[in-house]
């Protein structure tokens, strides 16, 4: 389904992606990995266009990005719901006008079809009756819940998760891995989650991918890369500090 060949990106004078390449099936439920600046967060843009590489190329179902023109790139992004790692919601909004905003701007539905469709989004993330909240009035995991709700409303075949796990404490944490689980077994979508949050590695990934200095540095089950005896690989998962590791 998604196909990432020798992708290559500098900003600058930093390089952040050093032919990065990997394969992601229909289905399943991939997990990416790595410290700070180490190019998660920037692979996932370029997998949804919304970043050109300097060399390399992203297919999604056999489509190269790079050949396809604006309106093209636009059907292709509809495969994709996305939850950034603030929830990005406009604080001026609504939950219901947050998570309704594209289908609005469209002008596709009628406002009772958007309607219906918002609460059949908030359902599935467990905030049904929260529609007239304002961001403000939402904690940091509803928050998040509205953000998921948002990236679901158009069904997508693939979900991309931006360390949806950061700043929520252990017990949010985990029930936002939950719905991440959900979504994937609910709507039958592939889900990619970057993360550096190696319990949520374990709970929701069937794959685990994990980058060190731009490139992939270890592939495998979450129970490969908890138990790698790879020197990087372990010093990650266990959270061991050294003071050469600048890159982390």
């Amino acid at each position: 389904m998604i196909e990432v060949s020798k992708l290559h990106k500098s900003f600058g004078h930093q390089q952040v992606l050093r032919g990065v390449s990997l394969t992601i099936q229909e289905g399943e439920s991939v997990v990416i990995i790595g410290g700070s600046g180490c190019g998660k967060s920037v692979l996932l843009r370029h997998i949804i266009g919304l970043v050109q590489p300097d060399e390399g190329d992203v297919k999604i179902d056999g489509q190269s990005i790079a050949d396809l023109s604006e309106r093209e790139l636009i059907k292709v992004r509809r495969k994709f719901g996305m939850l950034f790692q603030s929830a990005a919601l406009f604080d001026s909004l609504n939950v219901e006008e947050n998570v309704g905003f594209l289908l609005d701007r469209e002008q596709t539905m009628s406002p009772s079809e958007i309607r219906a469709t918002v609460a059949d989004a908030l359902e599935l993330v467990d905030l049904g009756g929260t529609q007239a909240k304002k961001p403000a009035e939402l904690s940091g995991g509803m928050k998040k819940r509205v953000g998921l709700a948002r990236a679901i409303v158009y069904k997508p075949q693939i979900i991309l998760y931006d360390e949806p796990t950061t700043g929520l404490d252990p017990v949010v944490a985990d029930s936002i891995d939950q719905l991440v689980i959900r979504m994937r077994d609910q709507l039958k979508c592939t889900s990619i989650v970057v993360t550096h949050d190696t319990r949520s590695m374990r709970r929701v990934g069937n794959r685990v991918m994990m980058l060190h200095q731009g490139e992939i540095h270890a592939n495998g089950t979450p129970d490969d890369i908890f138990n790698s005896t790879d020197p990087v690989v372990h010093k990650f998962v266990n959270g061991i500090a050294d003071p050469k590791d600048l890159e982390f």
